[in-house]
């Protein structure tokens, strides 16, 4: 695919005759898939794709998000499910995707925008989950990539002026991915917050975080305890000050800028096939 050549973790269910292969080709544009390095060369000499399908709704340098609707984009959508399936143990949706938005995420050069990852999103979550399946590359994994989709997503919350919390059961490196990301944003909340009482209710509306993902998140961090009946979070200075010294080592352009979005909520409405 592309540049790269990735070993699979998992299988997907793919037409049976591209199951056999020892090695499947895909074309990162439009994600077809092929069954020999000449068909996806022809296939290549003719695709006009350079970019996903869709509307563009952030940029900021060379980094790029999509917002790609199943319901207008069906086989593109299909077809990036199939790929993250290999890569995803828990994965389960793969051609009902009309009721779901792709927000993928590419890194751009004078060949085009090359995929680097994406979240899926229902468009209507009874539950308020802001991501239903998420994904990084393996070639783009542990380089800050994956905490920008989560980043991402959040931001979408925030614009929304909902809270959100990814659909479980999250795959073991989405998990840790979560937990990572939910304890620097709360770390770097606390780090700041003059006041005295800080409520679990305003680090929510703050963050777009669940409470029940910052309930979690404190409690691993023994920044929680229970008394009269009440949450209280606690400031260890230790924590937050050992947090902040990693966090100013580790500062990389990998971050989410939300003045660099152009995106406004979807209303139930806009979902329609009018949208």
């Amino acid at each position: 695919m592309g540049r790269y050549e990735m070993d699979v973790w998992y299988t997907a269910p793919y037409p049976e005759e591209y199951q056999m292969l020892p090695k499947l080709y895909i074309c990162e544009f439009c994600l077809k898939y092929m069954n020999s390095q000449t068909v996806l060369r022809r296939h290549v000499a003719k695709c006009i794709w350079r970019y996903p399908p869709g509307d563009e709704i952030y940029r900021k340098g060379n980094i790029s998000f999509f917002e790609v609707d199943g319901q207008k984009n069906k086989t593109y959508c299909q077809n990036l499910c199939l790929l993250a399936k290999l890569f995803l143990d828990h994965k389960t949706l793969y051609f009902d995707v009309e009721p779901f938005l792709f927000y993928v995420m590419t890194e751009s050069d004078n060949e085009g925008a090359h995929i680097i990852g994406y979240f899926s999103k229902e468009k209507n979550s009874f539950l308020n989950y802001n991501v239903s399946c998420i994904l990084t590359l393996p070639p783009y994994q542990r380089q800050g990539y994956g905490r920008m989709l989560i980043d991402f997503s959040y931001l979408l919350s925030k614009t929304e002026e909902k809270v959100g919390s990814p659909e479980k059961p999250l795959s073991d490196l989405g998990l840790i991915s979560y937990r990572s990301y939910w304890k620097s944003i709360l770390l770097e909340y606390l780090s700041k917050f003059e006041g005295k009482g800080i409520s679990i209710k305003d680090l929510s509306q703050e963050t777009a975080i669940t409470a029940y993902d910052i309930v979690s998140t404190l409690q691993a961090l023994s920044l929680l305890k229970y008394w009269k009946g009440k949450h209280i979070v606690l400031k260890r200075k230790d924590l937050i000050n050992d947090y902040l010294a990693k966090a100013k080592d580790r500062k990389s352009e990998k971050v989410i800028d939300k003045d660099c979005l152009r995106w406004s909520p979807h209303t139930p409405n806009n979902n329609t096939n009018d949208h």
